[in-house]
């Protein structure tokens, strides 16, 4: 069983940067496949990015080169770091755990409740 707890949401001006933070439970996180995503009102579940147990990254086309994703196993936490945020930034962003990297949410085995984000104009 592994529990995940994001953190680091909250309001920011368009341009402006936040770092999320994961925090995860159990002794299994360092071999895990950690993935961010988010969910805006009325859309589906969308992926943002992912990371595999060695630290390979991998990001949603228009996510490159403003977020990034990273993980310290000693923690157990993956982070991401958002920069450049714009208004359509804005939703909740949620964690999750799985055995392999994949932008398909249903693959996942953990998730986190989620955090908010809102990007002002």
């Amino acid at each position: 069983q592994v529990q995940l707890v994001e953190s680091g949401g909250g309001l920011v001006q368009a341009g402006g940067s936040l770092r999320l933070s994961c925090a995860a439970s159990g002794r299994t996180f360092s071999s895990r496949a950690m993935g961010w995503f988010r969910q805006a009102p009325g859309k589906e579940r969308e992926f943002v990015a992912a990371i595999n147990w060695s630290g390979k990254t991998y990001y949603a086309d228009s996510m490159k080169g403003r977020f990034t994703i990273s993980r310290d196993n000693a923690k157990n936490t993956v982070y991401l770091q958002m920069n450049s945020l714009k208004p359509e930034d804005t939703a909740v962003y949620f964690c999750a755990a799985g055995r392999t990297t994949s932008s398909i949410p249903r693959t996942y085995d953990y998730w986190g409740q989620g955090t908010q984000v809102t990007v002002s104009s």
